[in-house]
Protein backbone atom coordinates (compact mmCIF):
# COMPACT_ATOMS: atom_id res chain seq x y z
CA UNK A 1 0.00 0.00 0.00
CA UNK A 2 2.72 2.20 0.51
CA UNK A 3 4.50 1.84 -2.85
CA UNK A 4 1.24 2.42 -4.44
CA UNK A 5 0.56 5.55 -2.50
CA UNK A 6 4.07 6.47 -3.10
CA UNK A 7 4.20 6.06 -7.05
CA UNK A 8 0.31 7.53 -6.91
CA UNK A 9 2.37 10.69 -5.60
CA UNK A 10 5.09 10.77 -7.44
CA UNK A 11 3.15 10.81 -10.76
CA UNK A 12 1.30 13.13 -9.46
CA UNK A 13 4.37 15.47 -9.11
CA UNK A 14 5.25 14.96 -12.29
CA UNK A 15 2.12 14.81 -14.21
CA UNK A 16 1.53 18.55 -15.09
CA UNK A 17 5.14 19.48 -16.39
CA UNK A 18 4.93 15.43 -18.36
CA UNK A 19 1.24 16.89 -20.35
CA UNK A 20 3.20 20.20 -20.65
CA UNK A 21 5.91 18.73 -22.38
CA UNK A 22 3.54 16.02 -24.16
CA UNK A 23 1.53 19.05 -25.49
CA UNK A 24 4.79 20.98 -27.03
CA UNK A 25 6.19 17.84 -28.47
CA UNK A 26 2.63 16.62 -30.19
CA UNK A 27 1.00 20.14 -30.83
CA UNK A 28 0.20 19.57 -34.79
CA UNK A 29 -1.41 15.92 -33.95
CA UNK A 30 -2.98 17.51 -30.96
CA UNK A 31 -4.55 20.66 -32.41
CA UNK A 32 -5.84 18.72 -35.97
CA UNK A 33 -7.01 16.47 -33.02
CA UNK A 34 -9.10 19.50 -31.45
CA UNK A 35 -10.17 20.52 -34.94
CA UNK A 36 -11.63 17.70 -35.79
CA UNK A 37 -13.76 17.57 -32.56
CA UNK A 38 -14.95 21.00 -33.49
CA UNK A 39 -13.09 22.88 -30.84
CA UNK A 40 -14.77 20.35 -28.18
CA UNK A 41 -12.55 18.58 -26.54
CA UNK A 42 -10.99 21.07 -24.02
CA UNK A 43 -15.20 22.78 -23.27
CA UNK A 44 -15.99 18.73 -22.87
CA UNK A 45 -13.14 18.10 -20.08
CA UNK A 46 -13.90 21.72 -17.99
CA UNK A 47 -17.22 20.66 -18.40
CA UNK A 48 -16.30 17.05 -16.52
CA UNK A 49 -13.74 18.03 -14.18
CA UNK A 50 -16.74 21.09 -12.60
CA UNK A 51 -19.20 18.35 -12.76
CA UNK A 52 -17.50 16.31 -10.60
CA UNK A 53 -15.89 19.09 -8.07
CA UNK A 54 -19.46 20.54 -7.84
CA UNK A 55 -21.23 17.03 -6.88
CA UNK A 56 -19.48 17.80 -3.33
CA UNK A 57 -20.75 21.49 -3.45
CA UNK A 58 -24.29 22.37 -1.68
CA UNK A 59 -26.09 25.86 -2.63
CA UNK A 60 -25.95 26.52 0.74
CA UNK A 61 -22.32 26.34 1.34
CA UNK A 62 -21.76 28.75 -1.08
CA UNK A 63 -21.75 32.51 1.02
CA UNK A 64 -20.29 35.37 -0.48
CA UNK A 65 -17.43 36.71 1.62
CA UNK A 66 -15.18 39.67 2.32
CA UNK A 67 -12.23 37.54 0.73
CA UNK A 68 -14.11 37.47 -1.96
CA UNK A 69 -14.80 41.33 -2.49
CA UNK A 70 -10.89 42.25 -1.85
CA UNK A 71 -10.15 39.98 -4.70
CA UNK A 72 -12.37 40.93 -7.19
CA UNK A 73 -11.43 45.07 -6.20
CA UNK A 74 -7.71 44.13 -6.45
CA UNK A 75 -7.99 42.59 -10.08
CA UNK A 76 -10.41 45.19 -11.34
CA UNK A 77 -7.45 47.85 -9.65
CA UNK A 78 -4.60 46.26 -10.81
CA UNK A 79 -5.28 45.36 -14.73
CA UNK A 80 -5.59 48.97 -15.07
CA UNK A 81 -2.77 50.04 -13.09
CA UNK A 82 -0.32 47.47 -14.53
CA UNK A 83 -1.85 48.71 -18.04
CA UNK A 84 -1.41 52.20 -17.04
CA UNK A 85 2.53 52.01 -16.41
CA UNK A 86 3.60 49.76 -18.92
CA UNK A 87 1.83 51.76 -21.88
CA UNK A 88 4.72 54.19 -22.08
CA UNK A 89 7.31 51.32 -22.38
CA UNK A 90 5.51 49.43 -24.97
CA UNK A 91 1.49 49.32 -25.93
CA UNK A 92 1.53 45.98 -26.87
CA UNK A 93 3.06 44.37 -23.58
CA UNK A 94 1.19 46.17 -21.58
CA UNK A 95 -2.09 44.98 -23.12
CA UNK A 96 -0.44 41.41 -22.77
CA UNK A 97 0.00 42.05 -19.15
CA UNK A 98 -3.30 44.16 -18.33
CA UNK A 99 -5.50 41.00 -19.96
CA UNK A 100 -3.52 38.23 -17.86
CA UNK A 101 -4.60 40.04 -14.62
CA UNK A 102 -8.45 40.59 -15.85
CA UNK A 103 -8.89 37.26 -16.60
CA UNK A 104 -11.11 35.57 -14.55
CA UNK A 105 -10.06 32.86 -12.33
CA UNK A 106 -9.53 29.58 -14.04
CA UNK A 107 -12.82 26.81 -13.43
CA UNK A 108 -10.38 24.20 -13.30
CA UNK A 109 -8.72 26.16 -10.46
CA UNK A 110 -11.58 24.81 -7.71
CA UNK A 111 -10.18 21.37 -8.52
CA UNK A 112 -6.34 22.17 -7.93
CA UNK A 113 -7.14 23.96 -4.99
CA UNK A 114 -9.76 21.47 -4.02
CA UNK A 115 -6.54 19.08 -4.33
CA UNK A 116 -4.77 21.50 -2.24
CA UNK A 117 -6.92 21.16 0.97
CA UNK A 118 -8.54 24.79 -0.24
CA UNK A 119 -12.49 24.62 0.87
CA UNK A 120 -13.92 23.77 -2.34
CA UNK A 121 -17.58 26.16 -1.88
CA UNK A 122 -15.48 29.07 -1.11
CA UNK A 123 -13.55 28.32 -4.54
CA UNK A 124 -17.24 27.62 -6.30
CA UNK A 125 -17.96 31.02 -4.95
CA UNK A 126 -15.67 33.00 -6.42
CA UNK A 127 -16.07 31.41 -9.62
CA UNK A 128 -18.65 32.21 -10.14
CA UNK A 129 -18.56 35.65 -8.57
CA UNK A 130 -15.67 36.44 -10.77
CA UNK A 131 -16.69 35.08 -14.01
CA UNK A 132 -19.84 37.06 -13.74
CA UNK A 133 -18.00 40.39 -12.55
CA UNK A 134 -15.57 39.81 -15.56
CA UNK A 135 -18.24 39.28 -18.00
CA UNK A 136 -19.81 42.89 -16.73
CA UNK A 137 -16.34 44.40 -16.10
CA UNK A 138 -14.01 43.33 -19.00
CA UNK A 139 -15.96 45.13 -22.05
CA UNK A 140 -15.35 48.22 -20.35
CA UNK A 141 -11.84 47.92 -19.76
CA UNK A 142 -10.89 46.64 -23.16
CA UNK A 143 -13.03 49.16 -24.90
CA UNK A 144 -10.86 51.78 -23.47
CA UNK A 145 -7.25 49.50 -24.02
CA UNK A 146 -8.00 47.54 -27.44
CA UNK A 147 -8.34 47.45 -31.03
CA UNK A 148 -11.79 46.31 -31.47
CA UNK A 149 -15.23 46.32 -29.81
CA UNK A 150 -15.64 43.42 -27.03
CA UNK A 151 -19.73 43.12 -25.63
CA UNK A 152 -20.88 41.70 -22.55
CA UNK A 153 -22.86 38.97 -24.33
CA UNK A 154 -19.65 38.18 -26.02
CA UNK A 155 -18.01 36.99 -22.72
CA UNK A 156 -20.89 35.63 -21.35
CA UNK A 157 -21.66 33.47 -24.25
CA UNK A 158 -18.38 31.86 -23.45
CA UNK A 159 -18.63 31.65 -19.88
CA UNK A 160 -21.74 31.08 -19.16
CA UNK A 161 -22.08 27.37 -20.95
CA UNK A 162 -18.97 25.98 -19.03
CA UNK A 163 -19.71 27.62 -15.58
CA UNK A 164 -23.37 27.45 -14.62
CA UNK A 165 -24.44 24.47 -16.70
CA UNK A 166 -21.98 21.88 -14.61
CA UNK A 167 -22.92 23.35 -11.70
CA UNK A 168 -26.75 23.08 -12.17
CA UNK A 169 -26.19 19.32 -13.61
CA UNK A 170 -24.25 18.76 -10.56
CA UNK A 171 -27.11 19.53 -8.03
CA UNK A 172 -29.56 18.19 -10.21
CA UNK A 173 -27.87 14.74 -9.81
CA UNK A 174 -27.27 15.65 -5.71
CA UNK A 175 -31.11 15.56 -5.37
CA UNK A 176 -32.26 12.92 -7.90
CA UNK A 177 -28.90 10.34 -7.78
CA UNK A 178 -27.61 11.37 -4.17
CA UNK A 179 -25.76 8.01 -3.66
CA UNK A 180 -24.56 8.44 -7.51
CA UNK A 181 -22.97 12.63 -6.96
CA UNK A 182 -21.94 11.25 -3.91
CA UNK A 183 -20.09 8.55 -5.09
CA UNK A 184 -18.70 11.18 -8.22
CA UNK A 185 -17.21 13.52 -4.96
CA UNK A 186 -15.52 10.67 -2.99
CA UNK A 187 -13.79 9.69 -6.25
CA UNK A 188 -12.90 13.71 -7.09
CA UNK A 189 -9.82 12.82 -8.03
CA UNK A 190 -10.41 11.96 -11.37
CA UNK A 191 -11.14 15.48 -12.05
CA UNK A 192 -7.10 16.23 -11.37
CA UNK A 193 -6.72 13.79 -15.19
CA UNK A 194 -8.92 14.93 -16.67
CA UNK A 195 -7.19 18.55 -15.95
CA UNK A 196 -3.98 16.92 -17.61
CA UNK A 197 -5.72 15.75 -20.94
CA UNK A 198 -6.82 19.35 -20.82
CA UNK A 199 -3.86 20.76 -20.26
CA UNK A 200 -2.09 18.26 -23.30
CA UNK A 201 -4.85 20.15 -26.01
CA UNK A 202 -4.57 23.77 -24.16
CA UNK A 203 -0.33 23.51 -24.46
CA UNK A 204 -0.13 21.82 -27.81
CA UNK A 205 -2.63 24.28 -29.20
CA UNK A 206 -0.54 27.16 -27.39
CA UNK A 207 3.05 25.95 -29.22
CA UNK A 208 0.85 25.71 -32.30
CA UNK A 209 0.33 29.07 -32.38
CA UNK A 210 3.39 30.81 -31.16
CA UNK A 211 5.17 28.94 -33.63
CA UNK A 212 2.71 30.05 -36.74
CA UNK A 213 3.36 33.37 -35.17
CA UNK A 214 5.54 35.55 -37.57
CA UNK A 215 4.40 39.23 -36.90
CA UNK A 216 6.41 39.80 -33.62
CA UNK A 217 9.59 40.71 -32.71
CA UNK A 218 12.19 38.23 -30.50
CA UNK A 219 12.27 41.25 -28.28
CA UNK A 220 8.57 41.60 -27.69
CA UNK A 221 7.86 37.95 -27.01
CA UNK A 222 10.08 38.01 -24.81
CA UNK A 223 8.53 40.88 -22.37
CA UNK A 224 5.44 39.40 -22.83
CA UNK A 225 6.44 36.54 -21.42
CA UNK A 226 8.69 38.06 -18.56
CA UNK A 227 5.63 40.39 -17.56
CA UNK A 228 3.30 36.85 -17.89
CA UNK A 229 5.83 35.59 -14.94
CA UNK A 230 6.01 38.43 -13.14
CA UNK A 231 2.24 38.63 -13.35
CA UNK A 232 2.08 35.34 -12.21
CA UNK A 233 4.13 35.09 -9.38
CA UNK A 234 2.90 37.96 -8.10
CA UNK A 235 -0.85 37.32 -8.00
CA UNK A 236 -0.08 34.06 -6.40
CA UNK A 237 1.35 35.67 -3.38
CA UNK A 238 -0.56 38.53 -3.08
CA UNK A 239 -3.73 35.85 -3.30
CA UNK A 240 -2.47 33.66 -0.99
CA UNK A 241 -1.43 36.45 1.67
CA UNK A 242 -4.88 38.19 1.11
CA UNK A 243 -6.51 34.24 1.25
CA UNK A 244 -4.72 33.39 4.72
CA UNK A 245 -5.84 36.86 6.51
CA UNK A 246 -9.24 34.74 5.90
CA UNK A 247 -8.32 31.61 7.32
CA UNK A 248 -7.66 29.77 3.59
CA UNK A 249 -4.10 30.80 1.79
CA UNK A 250 -4.75 28.01 -0.91
CA UNK A 251 -8.44 29.43 -2.07
CA UNK A 252 -7.03 33.37 -1.84
CA UNK A 253 -3.54 32.10 -3.99
CA UNK A 254 -5.50 29.91 -6.85
CA UNK A 255 -8.52 32.54 -6.79
CA UNK A 256 -6.01 35.44 -7.83
CA UNK A 257 -3.30 33.07 -9.41
CA UNK A 258 -4.79 30.75 -11.85
CA UNK A 259 -6.69 32.18 -14.56
CA UNK A 260 -8.82 31.37 -17.58
CA UNK A 261 -6.27 31.72 -20.14
CA UNK A 262 -8.29 30.11 -22.72
CA UNK A 263 -10.64 32.70 -22.34
CA UNK A 264 -7.68 35.41 -21.63
CA UNK A 265 -6.17 33.82 -25.35
CA UNK A 266 -9.44 34.34 -27.28
CA UNK A 267 -9.99 38.01 -25.72
CA UNK A 268 -6.76 39.05 -26.40
CA UNK A 269 -6.84 37.65 -30.23
CA UNK A 270 -10.28 39.10 -30.39
CA UNK A 271 -10.32 42.46 -29.14
CA UNK A 272 -6.40 43.80 -28.41
CA UNK A 273 -3.52 43.20 -31.18
CA UNK A 274 -3.20 39.60 -31.37
CA UNK A 275 0.47 39.59 -30.35
CA UNK A 276 -0.82 40.37 -26.65
CA UNK A 277 -2.14 37.14 -26.82
CA UNK A 278 1.40 35.85 -26.32
CA UNK A 279 1.22 37.09 -22.56
CA UNK A 280 -1.85 34.61 -21.76
CA UNK A 281 0.19 31.90 -23.63
CA UNK A 282 3.16 31.94 -21.15
CA UNK A 283 0.86 32.48 -18.48
CA UNK A 284 -0.33 28.96 -19.44
CA UNK A 285 3.04 27.20 -18.53
CA UNK A 286 3.95 29.87 -15.34
CA UNK A 287 1.00 29.30 -14.05
CA UNK A 288 1.40 24.89 -14.45
CA UNK A 289 5.07 24.98 -13.12
CA UNK A 290 3.48 26.78 -10.00
CA UNK A 291 0.26 24.50 -9.35
CA UNK A 292 2.72 21.40 -9.78
CA UNK A 293 5.17 22.57 -7.11
CA UNK A 294 2.24 23.73 -5.12
CA UNK A 295 1.22 19.79 -5.72
CA UNK A 296 4.93 18.42 -4.77
CA UNK A 297 5.10 20.66 -1.59
CA UNK A 298 1.67 18.94 -0.50
CA UNK A 299 2.48 15.85 -1.19
CA UNK A 300 5.52 16.26 0.46
CA UNK A 301 4.06 17.64 3.59
CA UNK A 302 1.63 14.52 3.91
CA UNK A 303 4.23 11.90 3.12
CA UNK A 304 5.77 13.61 6.16
CA UNK A 305 2.73 14.05 8.50
CA UNK A 306 2.15 9.60 7.61
CA UNK A 307 5.43 8.84 8.98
Amino acid sequence: MHVLESLHRNVKTVAMPSAMVVGALFCRQVTALEAWSGQMITPTLIFLMLFVTFCRVKPRQMKPSMLHLWLLLIQAVACVGVYAALHPFDPVVAQGAMICVLAPVAMAAVVIAGMLGANVATMATYSLLCNMAVAVYAPVVISFTGTGVCSFTEILARIAPLLIMPFAAAQFCRFVFPKGAQWIGDHGQISFYMWLLSLVVIIGRTTAFIIDLHDASLRTELWLAVAALVLCLAQFKVGRMLGRRYGDAVAGGQSLGQKNTVLAVWMAQSFLDPIASIAPTAYIVWQNFVNSYQIYKKDREAAKNRI
